[in-house]
């Protein structure tokens, strides 16, 4: 097959004076395109990028009209709006052409964090209280307070719709009120979006990343009420991940902070699979399995745990990225699919196979790659 591959690369961002300095924290590198372009190309695929920009000099459609490529393999963060993930799916969809991962609706839910919990909740999945602040001095939700009127409980405070755990650091987890609103205005100031607080769940924390797709079998109701089901045919759940936090305890109150993310990650320890019970193990595939579904997943997605130590390791929904990395031993998925014996190859394509067999479209003869 033609394959494009559509990102965005963070040397092609654009910057302004007093932004912040995680901004584009979610683009991708030069390397991570090529990786993907090598890795096509290996299958015998031929392969190019394409800046994920329909603007000048980038011009995306033109390019797109003269390369017809037979599929796109998205990896497109875009840069402005509330639903920026879905813009380049939008346009693909206008012109035809079959992409990799999944669709706009679900891009532009799992981008907007409460927009999924309030899914989540409708569906009986577990995921911590929580409110949306627009301003600083908004009234906090009487749930949220104890009888003096300050917190009932720690709160953790992050920006509503951004990934690479963007605005997240120590001081993202709140004790007091004042402190709350200390912190949602600084996030405001910085992003520019409303501020995500939810209850802060104090425990490990545990990634599950999945490929394929739920056959329309499986398609029955999965909530923490019958996690006795099987995880539902269809997905391939990679080996969970959780990352060793206690050498970070001062410095990063436990969390896997964007500093972790992105400056210390060779300094992380990945535990893969996670030492879990059997049946916590079980537990965590399926609520996975099941938020995939509620959420609209196609192909390839990850969803983040917290499991509560003050309460027998219950698994709370942070939520699902259906856009996870995929730079080659630096991103959680890629490190979860070696883990389950895969190449990185084997990971890109096993993504380009499912969102083959998703659109029931016929692969047209493999092309001759540069190297043969």
């Amino acid at each position: 097959m033609r394959i494009a591959v559509l990102g965005n690369l963070k040397t092609n961002a654009p910057t302004w004076e007093g932004m912040s300095p995680d901004q584009w924290a979610d683009l991708d590198s030069p390397r991570t395109v090529a990786a993907i372009v090598a890795a096509l190309e290996s299958a015998g695929h031929e392969a190019t990028f394409l800046e994920a920009s329909i603007r000048p000099p980038y011009n995306l459609v033109e390019r797109l009209m003269e390369y017809q490529p037979d599929l796109c393999f998205n990896i497109a963060e875009s840069h402005w709006g509330d639903g920026r993930e879905a813009h380049i799916p939008g346009v693909l969809e206008m012109l035809r052409i079959p992409y990799t991962g999944s669709k706009v609706l679900a891009l532009a839910l799992a981008l907007d964090k409460p927009m999924t919990k309030r899914i989540l909740l409708y569906h009986g999945l577990p995921t911590p209280e929580f409110q949306v602040f627009e301003s600083a001095d908004e009234p906090i939700d009487h749930d949220l307070l104890d009888a003096s009127g300050e917190l009932a409980f720690p709160m953790f405070v992050k920006p509503s719709r951004e990934g690479t755990s963007m605005g997240v650091s120590a001081q993202s987890i709140v004790r007091t009120v004042a402190e709350l609103r200390t912190q949602v205005a600084r996030q405001i100031a910085l992003y520019n979006q409303p501020i995500l607080c939810e209850h802060y769940i104090e425990g490990r924390e545990v990634m599950i990343g999945m490929i394929g797709n739920l056959k329309p079998t499986s398609a029955r109701r999965i909530n923490e009420r019958a996690l006795s089901a099987d995880v539902p045919d269809g997905l391939i759940m990679l080996p969970s991940l959780e990352v060793d936090l206690e050498a970070f305890r001062e410095s990063e109150a436990d969390l896997y902070t964007n500093r972790l993310k992105t400056e210390l990650s060779d300094e992380c320890t990945y535990l893969i699979p996670a030492p879990l019970e059997p049946a916590l193990a079980h537990e965590l595939n399926v609520l996975a399995a099941a938020v995939f579904r509620v959420i609209g997943c196609k192909d390839v997605a990850r969803v983040d745990f917290r499991l509560d130590r003050h309460n027998h390791n219950k698994p709370y929904i942070l939520e699902i990225n259906p856009l996870p990395g995929l730079t080659p031993n630096f991103s959680d998925l890629c490190f979860q699919a070696e883990a389950l014996g895969w190449t990185y190859e084997q990971l890109i394509n096993a993504i380009v196979d499912a969102a083959v067999a998703r659109q029931g479209f016929a692969e047209a003869e493999p092309q001759q790659s540069s190297a043969d």
